[in-house]
């Protein structure tokens, strides 16, 4: 497929291919929108390796993370490789891994408790118990729906992503406060977090509803997103369990080397940590 000009139905395609591929639905919508927003850049112009590796300057001359742009580019290779356009790809950006966190980014477990308190302050159960059944799982927000009446009679939630399945046990005390808020809101079989209309909640609400108590709270937006939920239960878990291989089980991670990447300790934390290695005289 040589000179090939991407149109609409070509991305329809694609994401079908994803689908079918079993990818989680959140990738599938952020894939559709990459190509869509490369698709749109091109203006029209068939599909040429130089083109890709311009549309690559392109990002990175918005300054936009490495990590934005790799995930872009991630998008556009799998578009160009479904499309028999493999020698089109261009190859991501480099990243040195890191050996420290963003302290701006991270969420401390006071500042997470301070979270809660300010949601049960307003009236909010429901957000408050979705921050405690995230943090207090580790499960993604897009798991979240496998949270069940079922699931928390049996203390136990099955989840299924990208073709796998992983058992999760639910603490006891979560499945208790959830089945009373269950009763209490007569949800009698399915999901707990749902909206008023029964629909189970969105990311994008999720993702609102903490950002709306941040001021309460007293905490940085920055800092609060459902995902540093999941990161704060892998610090504190390996902290408790020393268990890298099982947290990784419990997360769901494929490969040890992504796992490491949720232990890795704030600046501040590092420098504490090179100061105490009494290296100094």
């Amino acid at each position: 497929m040589k000179n090939q000009t991407l149109t609409a139905a070509h991305i329809a395609a694609h994401a079908q291919f994803l689908h079918q591929e079993e990818r989680a639905p959140a990738t599938i919508q952020n894939y559709r929108r990459d190509v869509q927003s490369f698709c749109q850049w091109l203006d029209g112009r068939p599909v040429t390796k130089p083109l890709v590796a311009e549309w690559k300057e392109h990002l990175l001359a918005k300054n936009l993370a490495p990590a934005t742009v790799n995930a872009k580019l991630a998008a556009v290779n799998s578009l160009l490789g479904f499309l028999g356009l493999s020698d089109c790809r261009v190859k991501t950006v480099k990243i040195q891994r890191r050996v420290f966190r963003d302290a701006s980014r991270e969420l401390t477990r006071d500042e997470y408790h301070r979270l809660l308190h300010a949601a049960q302050k307003q009236g909010r159960d429901r957000l408050a118990l979705l921050m405690e059944t995230i943090c207090a799982t580790g499960v993604r927000v897009s798991e979240v729906r496998y949270i069940t009446v079922e699931a928390l009679q049996n203390q136990r939630a099955d989840i299924t992503l990208k073709g796998k399945v992983r058992s999760i046990l639910l603490p006891r005390k979560l499945c208790r406060k959830l089945l009373k808020y269950a009763r209490r809101h007569k949800i009698r079989t399915g999901e707990i977090f749902r909206t008023r209309s029964g629909r189970p909640m969105s990311r994008g609400q999720i993702w609102h509803e903490m950002k709306s108590v941040c001021q309460a709270a007293g905490v940085a937006p920055s800092k609060v997103f459902p995902h540093n939920l999941h990161h704060l239960f892998a610090t504190v878990f390996y902290k408790t369990c020393r268990d890298i291989v099982k947290l990784a089980d419990l997360l769901g991670h494929s490969s040890i080397n992504t796992t490491r990447i949720y232990l890795m300790t704030t600046g501040a934390e590092h420098a504490r940590q090179l100061e105490e290695l009494g290296l100094i005289l």
